[in-house]
């Protein structure tokens, strides 16, 4: 049975990667090309702004099963988590459509359902 890896946060406070862990995750996107690396020709100045720009996106704008985000957290481990989260991996099957539900920041993954209010 196909797979698919998920990262989320086993504990109440919310998903949050701590510095190690955005450093490793911009290098390994950039790495595979999903975000622009520094530019060589740029003046330091610039890529230092670059760096403070890319630094501060939201984490969240990654998918949760991006391979590089598994990656980060199967590498540095607890290290990879922020200062109120306990990120981990959870495996799916590949064919589950998913969502990830939470309470306090808390997470689980739920296979996705019709709901009507």
């Amino acid at each position: 049975m196909d797979t698919r890896k998920i990262v989320i946060n086993g504990s109440y406070g919310g998903f949050g990667l701590s510095a190690e862990g955005m450093k490793l995750l911009r290098k390994k996107l950039q790495e595979s090309g999903k975000i622009p690396s520094e530019d060589p020709e740029a003046t330091e100045e610039d890529n230092a702004a670059y760096r403070d720009h890319i630094g501060n996106q939201h984490y969240t704008d990654v998918e949760r099963d991006c391979p590089e985000l598994v990656q980060v957290v199967e590498e540095l481990g607890s290290k990879a988590s922020g200062s109120h989260a306990q990120l981990h991996i959870v495996e799916i099957p590949s064919d589950v459509e998913w969502q990830i539900e939470e309470y306090d920041g808390l997470e689980h993954i739920a296979e996705k359902h019709r709901t009507w209010y």
